[in-house]
């Protein structure tokens, strides 16, 4: 199967050069509260990205959270919580991919997507420069925290996450063991037939595939600046991935010479998932499904 390099992947990478540093958030003492299970919430697919409407009590304007697999934590963008008046929480020092800021923890919001409780403690950090690369505003970022303990199914095809009680029984030929980094999960895959590396499963990702290599030899096709991250330049070249037994030729990659997040190979991205029917992580079970598209939703 081929992935061609995309208009929106074009337009896309300042968007995901500013998700890298959201989504390493690393806050000593969050906690991650256990949720009730829920059965489902819409989202808008929008910009390569999750688009979550959240309702709360502050404010008679949806907001527009993303859906990050790729983040630790929950965030509320300090602006919103000004501007929704809430305050509190300790000041905390936040540190990502070559850059720190402080934030607040906990902030508390009760939030709600459709019937969906979200999380009740936030993060509360300036995601100014990420909002600048959106179409639409930025309120807040819903993390790993948020799915720790369920079993979660992303459908593309519907535009809707499923809260399930188990995995389908459903046969699929991609059915890959997760592990976690911190409350991320990764999973195995094979690039350019090489030995298996493990990546982060990131719905914060707009892009099919972030990669960390140290091979000079790989033909590299661009160079592209990251907006808002100081000094970074990724290069852009096209890979074969394998997830499974299923095959993905020419898909649109950037080079890392550095870690991303440590002991990890890199991001696997909604440019690449959507090309799935749906995508279950079952983090109960620790394992990721993935539900390929029929001929004729190909065709569509």
């Amino acid at each position: 199967m081929q992935l061609g390099m995309s208009l929106a992947f074009t337009i896309l990478m300042r968007i995901i050069c500013n998700l890298f540093w959201l989504s390493c958030l690393v806050v000593c003492g969050a906690g991650v509260a256990s949720l009730p299970p829920t059965n489902e919430l819409p989202f808008d697919y929008s910009e390569g990205l999750l688009w979550v409407r959240v309702e709360v009590p502050q404010s008679v304007r949806p907001l527009n959270f993303l859906f990050d697999t790729g983040a630790e934590r929950s965030v509320l963008n300090a602006s919103t919580a000004k501007a929704l008046g809430i305050s509190g929480g300790e000041k905390i020092r936040v540190q990502g991919v070559d850059a720190a800021t402080t934030g607040r923890w906990p902030v508390a919001l009760a939030a709600k997507a459709g019937d969906v409780t979200l999380p009740a403690n936030y993060l509360s950090l300036d995601l100014s420069r990420l909002a600048a690369s959106c179409e639409r505003p930025l309120d807040g970022l819903l993390g790993a925290d948020f799915i720790q303990g369920k079993v979660v199914e992303i459908d593309f095809q519907s535009h809707r996450i499923h809260f399930l009680e188990q995995k389908s029984s459903a046969k699929t030929d991609i059915d890959l063991p997760l592990k976690f980094s911190g409350t991320c999960c990764c999973a195995p895959a094979r690039i350019n037939g090489g030995q298996t590396q493990w990546l982060r499963v990131d719905t914060g990702c707009a892009t099919a595939f972030q990669w960390v290599t140290a091979d000079a030899g790989i033909p590299v096709d661009s160079q592209r600046p990251a907006i808002g991250l100081a000094g970074l330049t990724i290069s852009q070249t096209r890979t074969t991935v394998s997830l499974g037994g299923k095959e993905f030729e020419q898909v649109p990659t950037g080079l890392h010479r550095r870690a991303i997040f440590a002991g990890e190979s890199g991001l696997l991205g909604n440019g690449l998932l959507d090309h799935f029917k749906s995508v279950t992580i079952d983090t109960k079970t620790k394992r990721l499904v993935l539900f390929p598209l029929s001929p004729a939703e190909h065709l569509r």
